[in-house]
């Protein structure tokens, strides 16, 4: 990629990083203010398809029994995404990876089509990061329905989860999401790596925060994060986890759309 064009990306993403701490606050509200937003575990969910359901895991994983995490990645993909590709790969680990549409996707085809192939779940992140709180429904589903379209087009499959910008949602995004097919994915773990480049700060707050379970949000678009990961992933599968996508995570259950997943 031409040095300008880096140059570009890297300022945008400096850019959509100092918006997103700015709104980190107000986060913490809109999951926990005076409107209670209701999600499902994904143990409630295993539970929920009954003893005898056969669990679709990777490879053999049954997360009924085994210590399941979930690696997920907002924002991408990125000038950073193909190295943490070859590291999950290098790592035999699969993610989730919640893509963006404008200067993302569109920039970056081919790497949403390595994602597929190697494994990886392909999501919706909204086409632009716009708050879909603000916006009014008709730009809920052009947030939702263009990066749909691209990734389907790209990999062949459609998506069936989004994770809403800032974690920001509503009975109105959900109402859409269950018309469009798309359940909501929230986090668990979360190592605030829009806040710092230091790698080893962030390997420790994933550290610090994960369980059985987890699902860990992190942004492949920041310098910190992806030379993290391999620390992160050797530490939790010392630790006993497997590493698995959402949708395994949930198996034999399955995500329903319009719900939200945390």
């Amino acid at each position: 990629m031409p040095s300008l064009t880096g140059k570009m990306t890297k300022t945008g993403t400096r850019l959509r990083g100092a918006a997103i701490l700015a709104a980190a606050a107000s986060l913490t509200l809109a999951l926990s203010g005076c409107t209670k937003l209701e999600t499902a575990s994904p143990s409630s969910v295993r539970g929920a398809a009954g003893a005898q359901a056969r669990a679709a895991g990777f490879g053999t994983v049954d997360c009924r029994r085994a210590k399941c995490i979930a690696l997920t990645f907002d924002a991408g993909p990125s000038e950073n995404s193909a190295r943490l590709l070859d590291i999950l790969k290098e790592k035999q680990v699969p993610a989730t990876f919640f893509l963006l549409g404008k200067r993302h996707i569109d920039t970056y085809p081919e790497l949403v089509r390595r994602m597929a192939a190697e494994g990886h779940e392909v999501a919706s992140h909204t086409w632009t990061h716009r708050i879909l709180t603000d916006a009014d429904p008709d730009e809920i589903r052009d947030e939702l329905e263009r990066p749909n379209k691209e990734i389907e087009r790209l990999t062949g499959r459609r998506p069936t989860l989004m994770r809403p910008p800032q974690g920001r949602t509503d009975d109105t995004v959900h109402d859409i999401c269950r018309e469009l097919g798309l359940a909501e994915v929230l986090w668990s773990v979360t190592a605030k790596d829009y806040t710092t480049d230091d790698s080893d700060l962030i390997t420790e707050r994933v550290l610090d925060q994960s369980s059985r379970d987890g699902i860990i949000l992190l942004h492949d678009i920041y310098d910190g994060t992806v030379p993290a990961v391999p620390g992160i992933i050797d530490a939790l599968k010392a630790r006993g986890y497997v590493f698995v996508t959402v949708p395994q995570l949930l198996a034999p259950g399955k995500a329903e759309p319009g719900r939200v997943y945390r």
